[in-house]
């Protein structure tokens, strides 16, 4: 079965742990002795080493770890048991298995592994690819801010795909939007006009064409204006890639690597792919979630109440609280319409429609549209709200409201109001002695019966005192010690009337902090408030005449401001000069006071 040294057909002895098949075993087969000559090799191995002879020393027919490895065992510098060696042979890689006999003789049996390496080296890269893949994606998504996730992904595409990168954003205009990013520096963002045909394949890649291959892509073609601020030494590979957005191209995604790198391969332009796409999705999302944020800021500031100042020199403020904090609107409202002069009236309307959040705040919308238009017919309050009921009986909404319309003008220093109530809670008039007075008006819903019933009522405020607007949130607002009693019309009463004298700014402010105060972190409905004063002093133009006589033109005395106790009559002696200038300006006069000098 074995022959003899010298002969080819296998070894010498029987020692060697090796059967007659092994000639045709397919693994390469070598068997050499303790002084490292080949005794026999099989037809693999003479495949692998067609030199290789019996009686041909190992160290002249294989590579040099073999023969080290071989030495190392016939010596015993080397355990048997101390696993395969490995090295590569040509250009295969392989393992080397030695079996030792007892004559010295050492069977190595040698296993080619090349392919199961490179199986192992792609299913890594493919592992780690994966890992920065969902590092991007992570990353990429954490901003929906254009210009920061573009920064993002340029400076993630050149420390993971490049030496550097460059992405060009869908044009503004004639104008790109361009990120430059180079591996270890900072990004250099910036809007300029190119011509993007001057870059072999971006304006195809800008308009979403799949790419041209890299190979296709002579860096010698590349402008100045596609370099990075920085960039080491000539480009020597150049890559275009396409950014997919929703529908729409997100850009497009350069990357360069200079001469003194390797090209690129068609395994890294895939990856560029994949990179680009989620870089593209998340620009895409960004861009889009950045358009939507604008349009919806434009729609907001329709539907948001109005800030309140004064007009005509009647005293506006008013605050809002909707339901719920992150959305800004919902069904409570409150708008103002100036008069074109201090003759004609200002039409104050504080509303509340069923329900709360967006959908109640369209509806809001609509309401406060359709009495603007109605603005001309104003005088007669029945017919605005009969005219503003027909309107929502006839559209989709199926929801009703309730509001208040109060038109206020001004004549010398009192303000006249008419309130009109169509469902609502009345308005509360805060006198100057502190009484709090419900105004005499009541009305039907709009938006429910065929028609609307209401009484118009007459108020008159002398300088100093105030008429309350204010929605059933502020009255039902739930809270308290035990979080479940309402705050109810009689502490806002008690409250009112507290702010006796106090400007409407205020009252408005007090009526909010104690509603905020007795609901605590507990669930709320809507809240509004608007509060109308009157001013103190009247519509002053001289206040000491050549004659040495106070005198005020129009102005009307304050009959329902006794004085109180001496610290109010103190306090109030103090708003009484602060709302004289005040009201001064406000009315666009500039009166003759004491300190008239500054004035010429």
């Amino acid at each position: 079965m074995f022959s003899s040294r010298g002969s080819s057909a296998g070894p010498r002895d029987a020692d060697p742990p090796v059967g007659a098949t092994w000639l045709d075993a397919p693994h390469p087969v070598l068997v050499a002795d303790r002084d490292g000559v080949v005794v026999a090799a099989n037809r693999a191995a003479r495949t692998l080493l067609p030199d290789t002879e019996d009686g041909d020393r190992l160290r002249n027919r294989v590579p040099s770890w073999l023969a080290d490895a071989h030495r190392g065992i016939a010596d015993g510098t080397h355990a048997p048991g101390a696993g395969p060696l490995s090295g590569t042979i040509g250009e295969r890689f392989y393992a080397a298995h030695p079996t030792p006999s007892a004559g010295g003789d050492v069977v190595w049996w040698l296993v080619d592994e090349t392919d199961r390496r490179l199986a192992e080296a792609e299913l890594r890269s493919a592992q780690e690819r994966s890992v920065i893949l969902a590092e991007i994606s992570s990353t990429l998504l954490s901003s929906l801010n254009v210009p920061r996730c573009a920064e993002v992904a340029a400076r993630m595409a050149a420390e993971h795909l490049a030496d550097a990168a460059v992405l060009v954003a869908p044009p503004q205009g004639r104008r790109y939007p361009l990120s430059y990013a180079r591996r270890g520096g900072p990004v250099v963002q910036e809007t300029r006009q190119i011509d993007p045909r001057t870059v072999p394949g971006l304006a195809e890649a800008l308009q979403g064409f799949p790419p041209v291959p890299a190979r296709w892509i002579d860096p010698r073609d590349i402008p100045d204006w596609m370099i990075p601020p920085g960039f080491a030494g000539p480009v020597g590979s150049v890559s275009v890639t396409p950014l997919p957005g929703h529908g729409v191209p997100a850009g497009a995604l350069v990357l360069l690597r200079s001469s003194t790198e390797q090209a690129f391969t068609p395994g890294e332009e895939l990856f560029a792919r994949l990179f680009a796409a989620r870089a593209g999705a998340a620009l895409s999302a960004a861009r889009l979630y950045s358009e939507q944020a604008s349009v919806t800021a434009t729609l907001m500031r329709e539907l948001l109440p109005p800030a309140l100042h004064a007009v005509h020199g009647v005293e506006l403020a008013g605050g809002y609280r909707p339901a719920k904090d992150h959305e800004r609107v919902g069904g409570d409202f409150y708008d103002v319409h100036p008069g074109a002069d201090a003759s004609e009236e200002t039409l104050v309307v504080l509303g509340d429609v069923a329900g709360k959040g967006l959908d109640a705040a369209v509806l809001t919308g609509k309401i406060r549209n359709t009495l603007q238009a109605l603005l001309p017919l104003a005088a007669d309050h029945e017919r605005v709200l009969n005219l503003l009921n027909g309107a929502l009986l006839t559209s989709h909404h199926t929801r009703f409201a309730t509001m208040v319309l109060a038109s206020v003008r001004r004549r010398g220093g009192r303000v006249h109001l008419r309130l009109t109530s169509a469902g609502h809670l009345p308005p509360l008039v805060v006198r100057g002695d502190g009484t709090v007075e419900e105004a005499p008006t009541h009305g039907t819903l709009v938006g429910a019966l065929p028609t609307v019933k209401a009484h118009t009522a007459e108020i008159v405020l002398a300088p100093g005192e105030t008429c309350v607007l204010y929605t059933d949130g502020i009255t039902e607002a739930r809270g308290g010690p035990l979080g479940d009693e309402l705050f109810g019309e009689h502490r806002l009463r008690q409250s009112l009337t507290e702010c006796a004298g106090l400007p409407a700014e205020a009252v408005v402010e007090r009526v909010q902090m104690l509603a905020a105060q007795w609901l605590g972190h507990g669930a709320h409905d809507d809240m509004a408030v608007v509060a109308i004063g009157s001013p103190r002093g009247g519509p002053l133009t001289v206040v000491r005449g050549p004659s040495g006589e106070d005198g005020a033109d129009g102005a009307d005395p304050d009959p329902a401001d006794d004085g109180g106790s001496p610290a109010r009559r103190s306090w109030r002696d103090g708003m009484r000069s602060a709302d004289r200038g005040r009201s001064a300006r406000s009315d666009g006069t500039h009166g003759g006071t004491e300190d008239d000098g500054r004035n010429g």
